[in-house]
């Protein structure tokens, strides 16, 4: 298990760049599956979640070439379909969740998919049910394989259908449209995600053929193909790392420059930061987010208590409150943090409470954090990361604290980050990698 030694109070000054998104890359690498043609995806993050799925694919048959870093051409046009069901496979992907988004396309591909039960992160269930759901709609049965905890599909004869999904789901909608894509006749589907990495898959499974209507809205329309071919796509900035330097820059930063963000898909982040009393100006495609010595906290009009929560796209993304509570408890004022989406993910802030800061953790989805106007420092602690947001949060506070921290299974902040340590240092921070 690897380990991350943090020399707090270190300030960070200079340019970053962040990484392809990791969303992104999960849904649109999983789309090589739909044709036997070469697809080319660049601006790919070299991060754990990515490779093990890029792992997976070749372990189904899927050719990888690497043209540079970040650069892959991928050719899925000799399937080893027998290889779903050995040990090794179910294996590898019941320890990543993203596994789940290649069940569409070789379910329209091939007629059949394997699922076992999807691994990730330690943030209360995440239900498979609008996948599913989704699958059957289309004509696909699902069977449960003989003494396993693994699931089969079967439909060799996917035929569009109309669907209103339970919920808003990402991975969800990205399955559900890689599955009607090829499947016969027209598919509706209401209540679908938008986001913006959504909409990115959507338009690359366009030039490879498809006929989407509705990108950008939650109401989808698919007319079905027989084939797709290739084609070549480029991965957007990742929104969650950019709003993780935001965070960071707010709580040790001395004038930060983050580079080629692509604003317009940022949505309500720089909004809701700015709520927190963070400054941020956007430059072109770039942010700056000045020293500021103070930021303090935005009420309503009403004088009320500022509330920050997450909501379905274009609302604030949840993987984002981890930083939020973060940055809030040097902020001068108090928020209230509510935790929509997932019902364990504001568990880790009794690390942030024995490092000083004030917090009151009212349930599973609500925190109220009192900031501390940078008056009282955090300090430093061991820790470990749940999972790959808190772990970016709880790093983004031992860089603040006064001395020394610790931050074990680090693997979690990797699973999302790429080189984190070497990309902060270069900006001032200590960071030293154990393990």
């Amino acid at each position: 298990m690897g380990t991350f030694i943090i020399e707090g109070g270190r300030p960070l000054q200079g340019d970053i760049t962040p990484q392809g998104a990791k969303n992104e890359a999960l849904q649109v690498i999983s789309a090589v599956l739909l044709t036997s043609d070469e697809v080319r995806i660049s601006n790919v993050p070299d991060i754990r979640d990515v490779q093990n799925l890029i792992k997976l694919l070749t372990d189904v048959g899927v050719s990888v070439h690497t043209n540079a870093p970040g650069d892959y051409t991928f050719r899925a046009d000799h399937l080893d379909l027998h290889s779903l069901e050995s040990d090794t496979f179910v294996e590898r992907s019941a320890a990543l969740r993203g596994s789940v988004l290649m069940m569409g396309p070789l379910l329209a591909r091939t007629g059949r998919a394997v699922m076992a039960k999807p691994g990730g992160d330690k943030i209360g269930r995440r239900r498979m049910d609008t996948h599913i759901q989704g699958f059957i709609a289309l004509g696909a049965k699902l069977r449960r394989l003989h003494g396993r905890d693994v699931y089969e599909l079967n439909g060799h004869q996917l035929r569009g259908s109309y669907m209103l999904l339970d919920e808003a789901s990402v991975t969800g909608t990205a399955n559900i449209v890689m599955a009607a894509v090829r499947a016969e006749g027209t598919t509706t589907i209401y209540n679908a995600a938008c986001e913006p990495y959504v909409q990115q898959l959507c338009r690359m499974l366009v030039r490879m053929g498809a006929h989407i209507d509705g990108i950008g809205s939650n109401l989808l329309t698919i007319h079905g193909v027989a084939e797709l071919h290739g084609t070549q796509h480029r991965l957007l900035p990742d929104m969650i790392e950019v709003g993780s330097f935001i965070g960071m820059a707010a709580m040790v930063g001395q004038g930060i420059r983050i580079r080629d963000v692509s604003p317009a898909d940022l949505g309500i982040i720089p909004q809701a930061f700015r709520r927190l009393g963070v400054k941020i100006d956007v430059d072109g495609t770039d942010i700056v987010v000045p020293w500021q010595r103070h930021y303090a906290v935005d009420t309503f009009l009403d004088g009320s208590t500022m509330t920050l929560a997450d909501a379905p796209w274009p609302g604030l993304t949840p993987d984002l409150l981890s930083v939020f509570i973060t940055v809030a408890t040097q902020a001068r004022g108090t928020v209230l943090i509510h935790q929509k989406m997932f019902e364990s993910r504001l568990f880790f802030v009794d690390k942030l409470i024995d490092m000083g800061a004030q917090i009151i953790l009212c349930d599973p989805h609500r925190a109220v954090i009192v900031g501390h106007d940078h008056q009282r420092k955090l300090h430093a602690q061991r820790m470990s990361s749940p999972d790959i947001r808190a772990g970016i949060a709880l790093l983004i506070a031992a860089m603040s604290a006064n001395g020394t921290s610790r931050i074990d299974n680090i693997e979690q902040i990797d699973r999302g980050y790429e080189h984190i340590e070497q990309r902060l240092n270069a900006l001032g921070a200590c960071i030293r990698r154990e393990g």
